[in-house]
């Protein structure tokens, strides 16, 4: 596989890729430490009466942030060629991290409306060009450095924002009173487990990769914890939730017939750098 080097262009958008993820991890920092406005954990249980996952489930941002870094750091790199998945998830990328840094600045001064626009905006710039590029993804061979560097951070971050966009959305409604009363609140919030689970298996039936189910099974679990004592029946619909999307998200991952890689023109771009 040649190695095509960037361009001029290219190598201004992967620097501001690594302007935007540093940005990105900054600003949540600056958020706790300077103690300006709300922190996200206190936006997210502001109104969370409906639906809401455990504190705990939230580390998982640092796991998130870190892969973040090494992919855009990896492209900052002169030795890393322009591949196919570069060039088409750069621009995408760098619209999604600048949401998930706005949305920190949103939560602080609690711009509600604004939360729910930038949370599934940055989740939809991820989606669409992820599924966009769907067949390119499953060719990849296992120890790519694509794989690992630009596909996995990536579809992490879109499988957290699965999770954590229905239920910024909840939190709104809740807060505000707009939850619709023609169910009750319960039956709200298994619907959308329901839905996150079935987002969460046709993305991965779609990219074969375990890297987007992962976050929403532990968003799911985390729900779980969070709502035995006060509602046991959303509790235990969250694990059978996560339960469903581990095992079929491996399923799909691991006994699917991967594609050559020469099915989608791959020979002639390169395999990461």
């Amino acid at each position: 596989m040649s190695i095509l080097r960037p361009n001029a262009s290219q190598k201004a958008r992967r620097l501001m890729v690594l302007a935007a993820t540093v940005f990105a991890i900054v600003i949540g920092q600056a958020q706790v430490l300077l103690g300006w406005g709300q922190s996200p954990a206190e936006f997210s249980a502001d109104s969370d009466a409906t639906l809401r996952v455990a504190g705990y489930a939230f580390a998982i941002w640092g796991v998130i942030y870190l892969w973040l870094l090494v992919y855009a750091v990896r492209q900052a790199l002169p030795q890393t060629g322009e591949s196919r998945l570069i060039n088409r998830l750069g621009w995408p990328s760098l619209a999604a991290l600048l949401g998930i840094g706005a949305w920190v600045v949103a939560a602080a001064y609690d711009w509600e409306a604004a939360t729910v626009v930038l949370i599934f905006g940055s989740l939809l710039f991820l989606l669409f060009p992820l599924l966009a590029n769907a067949g390119t993804i499953r060719a990849l061979p296992r120890g790519d450095r694509d794989r690992w560097m630009t596909v996995w951070p990536l579809s992490l971050l879109a499988g957290w924002l699965t999770v954590a966009s229905p239920l910024n959305l909840i939190t709104v409604v809740t807060g505000d009173g707009l939850l619709p009363e023609m169910l009750p609140p319960t039956a709200w919030a298994i619907l959308a487990v329901i839905a996150i689970v079935a987002v969460a298996l046709a993305v991965t039936q779609r990219l074969r990769t375990l890297a987007y189910s992962l976050p929403i099974a532990w968003g799911l679990a985390g729900a779980f914890v969070a709502e035995q004592t006060r509602n046991p029946t959303l509790s235990y619909a969250a694990l059978a939730a996560a339960v469903t999307v581990l095992v079929g998200a491996a399923i799909l991952t691991f006994t699917a017939r991967r594609p050559a890689p020469q099915a989608f023109g791959l020979d002639d771009v390169s395999a990461g750098g």
